[in-house]
């Protein structure tokens, strides 16, 4: 088991701990109630409630003594891409970051935009790490923060109760033994060895665990999903746009897939039955 706090209570006393200010405090308890109402209801596809992982990322953050504005940040990372702001359209706006803003003020909700749009594939964790050099400070922090957060996934072996099979446990072994180590070596580079010590631990004893998917919560929910209240009803007219959103987008998909197909067709073609000269 982790020292990582998991609720609010535990990582204000953590923050007390580590010599965070009064100020300090306030103004990640500011984020924890922003949180608290774009997450509410919203769970991780291992049953973990998602507001769970945000305070264990602030958490594993606040343990590096880094600003507090990172650690605020660390704790709404997730806004822009799971966050529920009572709109329809999903994402990054800048109505969403006035919200953002008014709620954490401006530096943090800098680092939340940075972290949506920051590019985190497998192809591309080698590249960040060779690149580290060309990062601003800010950018450098964005990463910091989407470190803690794969390091707060596998905790407890978190990462592994994501899994429905084991076919799907053992490709998410895969990647942390090929990625875990060059995540790993991120973190040193970054100036933080004990992150990066921790982060090799905890990804080694994931690699080398055999784990029963029979306790693992029953659900085909590949990301975070929302559970809501039987007393809830979404807005008639939002649903209405949100499902014709969804409408719009497959018929594009489909005319795209179309346009494609018969690109190739007229290229066979021409390739088949040349223009005479």
């Amino acid at each position: 088991m982790h020292r990582y706090a998991q609720t609010n209570v535990q990582l204000f006393v953590q923050l007390r701990s580590e010599g965070y200010s009064t100020e300090d405090r306030e103004r990640i308890r500011e984020g924890y109630e922003f949180a608290m109402r774009v997450f509410t209801g919203l769970f991780l596809p291992s049953g973990k409630t998602f507001i769970d992982h945000l305070v264990g990322t602030a958490s594993i953050l606040a343990a590096l003594h880094v600003p507090a504005e990172v650690v605020t940040a660390g704790l709404i990372h997730a806004a822009y891409i799971h966050g529920d702001f009572g709109t329809v359209r999903k994402g990054l706006t800048e109505a969403k970051r006035k919200k953002v803003s008014d709620a954490v003020g401006e530096e943090v909700e800098e680092y939340v935009a940075r972290y949506d749009r920051f590019v985190w594939r497998p192809e591309r964790i080698p590249r960040t790490r060779d690149a580290l050099g060309e990062l601003s400070l800010i950018d450098r922090r964005v990463l910091l923060i989407r470190l803690a957060n794969e390091l707060e996934h596998e905790l407890d072996f978190g990462g592994l109760y994501f899994a429905r099979h084991l076919n799907n446990q053992k490709w998410h072994q895969e990647y942390l033994k090929v990625y875990g180590p060059i995540m790993a070596e991120t973190a040193d580079k970054l100036g933080f060895p004990l992150l990066s010590a921790e982060m090799a631990e905890v990804f080694e004893s994931v690699v080398a665990t055999e784990l029963a998917v029979e306790p693992h919560i029953r659900g085909d929910q590949p990301v975070a999903f929302l559970i809501v209240p039987k007393s809830y009803s979404r807005q008639v007219g939002a649903a209405f746009y949100q499902k014709l959103l969804q409408a719009r987008s497959q018929y594009c998909d489909h005319v795209n897939s179309v346009k494609r197909l018969c690109r190739k067709c007229f290229r066979l073609a021409g390739r088949l039955f040349p223009t005479a000269s």
